[in-house]
């Protein structure tokens, strides 16, 4: 199907179910829409007992016809925010609902006989249950691989279409139900309840019916509830105060109860009303086209607030991969011969180190031309035992390695460790490097310096984070010497070095005791006790079922710097928020300018001084105000769904710019408006 042909079923889709959505229950939810929802059944009503001459004959049946018209759109307006929102998300959701499949599981009942198994329905496996998958064969539900390593296809659920692997063990046993073995097979063990499956969560999250509201919205809509509460107090003690001023003037009552229900949807913050829950799920369905699965509502919202963010080093402040970045050499050795020596030993070395060790001796002294096959090369390779690899070239014994390791090694040879070998390798650990140390035939050569590499523009980000307000902390398992000389070139405001999961938890137990919401990455086991500690817990999702289950988001890119779009995400969805409630209350001012004096001014003709806007008639007034009433709505809906733009400057200077763009705005926007549409329509009044 084409993208045209999917925009346009989406639009029909989305029209029907604003539609759908006049009903009494579904308009029950939005309190502040559901008055203007019974202000349009009143007038409707009216305009019926009108066409039987029941009616306090002020207005026209034309007139409280064209009025219960206007509150009707803007009921539908509000029901359009809300559809297009969910649009959306059931877009998103039609897409993995087509990688969901019922396929056949091959469930094993004893894990040490795995070719001995039964051929079920996937959707029948429970929690417990083990099955085996093939390569070619989609996995049927949720697990942790308990036997085996494969390359998995996850693009249904990531839409990234390079192979990831799983294996038993370690942190990346989690596979989704969805996805697809493309090589090997894997022995999984379903992890969850029947109908509870990562699949199943995502898509109830993605097509909004599991979105619940969250506190900050919750409070915002009793706020504007009682707003509204007050707008019908007072229209009332209007109605009231018409009729006595009437009959202490001797005279029968000039003010409609059709221009007293116009006055209070006019009054009603109905701006933000209508669009609050559009902006929600538009902040959802947001995260989740960043590839974040948000389990609750109350996560993002909770994202907005964040002030203290903890990040692993290794992906997301470094590429992961420490490279070679100086030779230094000692004892009269010259750095040339260093290199020449540092390169024979890492020709087979396939490591990032390894391979970065051959391209600096490249580009320092042009050493190449060296053919990994020759019979010459006899080439040790890297053990845990020995922490040590290189080569045996010409007669030559050539090694690289860790300086404890290699200080035994030519001590056992009966050569000497000299102290300045010993200073070059403190050096480069207090320089924030891991050193390395050569030696050939027992003797050092000197040291290479590798180094964790910054990513490019990270600096830059934690100044903006630092500018937000939020404070940043590297978490390593470096020691404080390295830990303290990354944080200090990363720009990072404090840092966790040696970290287990028991100094993680403690680390944000402490910052939440002093008032702060924290957030952190994780993607193992040993994770999930800090993960179930934050605020806002993002897990990978290629990491294990612990992680996923403790964290409150799950990053389908399992990428540890998508922390930082979560919070932007989640700022701007607070700011889209609050910059349109300004908004709405601000733009009720011009309305009253409108609407008062028109209402009032045949009663109290000094009232006239009071339409600034030099507004034609009552009628017009009435009408141009409630016209824009609804009009703002469905303008401002690509804003809601769309988001503020933010930006990364400090809390008060950005109230302060919302303020000038969304209260200024507020206030002389609907003057221009409302002005242009009594223009309009002060020719038309005459056929009311």
């Amino acid at each position: 199907m084409t993208n045209t042909k999917k925009k346009i079923l989406l639009n029909i889709d989305t029209l029907k179910s604003s539609i759908l959505k006049f009903n009494f229950k579904d308009e029950l939810n939005n309190p502040v829409m559901f008055l203007v929802y019974i202000s349009g059944l009143m007038t409707t009503l009216l305009f019926i007992l009108s066409l039987f001459n029941v009616s306090d004959h002020i207005v026209t049946s034309g007139f409280i016809a064209t009025v219960a018209i206007i509150l009707w759109v803007t009921c539908w307006f509000s029901n359009l925010a809300e559809a297009t929102a969910e649009g959306r998300g059931k877009a998103q959701a039609a897409t993995l609902k087509a990688s969901r499949k019922d396929v056949i599981a091959h469930r094993i009942t004893d894990l040490k006989h795995p070719d001995q198994y039964t051929d079920v329905s996937g959707p029948t496996l429970e929690k417990g249950d083990a099955f085996l998958v093939n390569a070619g064969e989609q996995i049927p539900a949720d697990g942790e691989v308990v036997v085996g390593a494969a390359s998995v296809d996850e693009s249904a659920i990531t839409g990234e279409s390079a192979p990831v692997i799983r294996e038993a063990g370690g942190d990346r046993s989690a596979v989704t139900g969805g996805t697809t073995v493309l090589s090997d097979h894997l022995i999984v063990k379903v992890t969850q309840e029947r109908g509870h499956s990562f699949l199943d969560k995502m898509i109830g999250m993605v097509e909004g019916a599991n979105r619940q509201k969250t506190p900050n919205e919750i409070a915002l809509e009793i706020f504007l509830i009682a707003l509204s509460l007050i707008f019908v107090l007072v229209t009332a003690s209007l109605f009231t105060y018409s009729k006595f001023s009437a009959v202490l003037m001797g005279r029968n009552n000039p003010i409609s109860i059709v221009w007293l229900i116009a006055l209070f949807v006019c009054l009603a913050p109905t701006t933000i009303g209508a669009l609050l829950s559009a902006i929600g799920i538009a902040g959802m369905s947001r995260l989740n086209a960043a590839n974040v699965l948000a389990m609750s509502g109350r996560a993002i919202e909770a994202a907005g607030d964040v002030d203290v963010l903890l990040l692993d080093k290794t992906g997301t402040i470094t590429f992961g991969n420490r490279r070679a970045s100086d030779f230094i050499p000692v004892d009269g050795h010259t750095q040339e011969d260093l290199a020449d020596a540092a390169q024979l030993a890492s020709l087979a070395d396939e490591t990032p180190e390894g391979r970065s060790i051959v391209v600096l001796a490249k580009e320092k002294f042009n050493l190449r031309g060296r053919s990994v096959g020759s019979d010459q090369y006899q080439f040790v390779p890297f053990t845990a035992q020995t922490k040590m690899s290189g080569v045996n070239y010409q007669r030559h014994e050539i090694r690289k390695g860790a300086a404890q390791n290699i200080q035994q090694y030519v001590e056992i040879h009966k050569q000497q460790y000299s102290q300045e070998t010993a200073a070059a390798v403190n050096k480069v650990a207090r320089q924030g490097g891991t050193p390395l140390v050569v030696t050939k035939d027992f003797v050092v050569l000197g040291v290479i310096a590798l180094k964790d590499i910054i990513k490019p523009g990270v600096k830059e980000k934690f100044a903006d984070l630092r500018k937000m307000g939020i404070q940043t902390i590297m978490i390593t398992g470096d020691n404080p010497v390295t830990a303290a000389a990354i944080a200090a070139e990363a720009g990072v405001d404090d840092f966790l070095s040696q970290a287990t999961p028991e100094s993680k938890m403690a680390t944000i137990h402490s910052y939440q005791k002093k008032g702060h919401l924290v957030a952190m990455t994780g993607d193992g086991t040993n994770d999930a006790p800090a993960l179930a500690q934050a605020d806002v817990a993002v897990a990978m999702n290629s990491g294990t079922q612990a992680a996923k289950e403790a964290g409150n988001m799950v990053d389908l890119d399992s990428s540890p710097t998508k922390l930082i779009d979560i919070v932007r995400i989640g700022k701007q969805l607070l700011m889209t928020r609050g910059s349109l409630t300004t908004f709405s209350i601000a733009n009720d001012i011009s309305k009253y300018f409108a609407i008062i004096p028109a209402i009032f001014m045949n009663m109290y003709p000094q009232l006239k001084i009071l339409n600034i806007m030099q507004l034609s008639s009552s009628t017009s007034a009435i009408l141009s105000a409630l016209i824009f009433n609804a009009l703002i709505i469905v303008a401002l809906i690509p804003l809601s769904l769309k988001g503020v733009k933010y930006r990364e400057v400090p809390a008060v200077k950005l109230l302060n710019h919302n303020l000038v763009i969304y209260g200024l705005g507020g206030l002389i926007v609907p003057f221009i408006g409302i002005k242009l549409i009594d223009l309009v329509i002060a020719p038309l009044i005459g056929v009311l």
